[in-house]
């Protein structure tokens, strides 16, 4: 089963889970929420890479989201 979570304060919280194309709407409906709202959504690609996506990945395990890293 495939899972979209947001990082935040208290690790990580589960928005949706997808197992087929067919009921990924719900993540697809959280994934573009949470671009709206300024996350950044990446998906790993073997250890120490990951990828940034602005479409919900459906053959991608895990997709998370997080804001951006405040820094100067």
């Amino acid at each position: 089963m495939a899972r979209l979570v947001r990082m935040d304060q208290t690790g990580h919280t589960t928005l949706a889970e997808w197992t087929s194309a067919e009921d990924a709407a719900d993540a697809e409906v959280a994934l573009r929420s949470a671009l709206e709202q300024g996350y950044y959504a990446v998906v790993t690609q073997g250890e120490g890479h990951a990828e940034q996506v602005r479409e919900l990945p459906l053959e991608a395990d895990l997709v998370i989201l997080r804001k951006p890293i405040a820094g100067g």
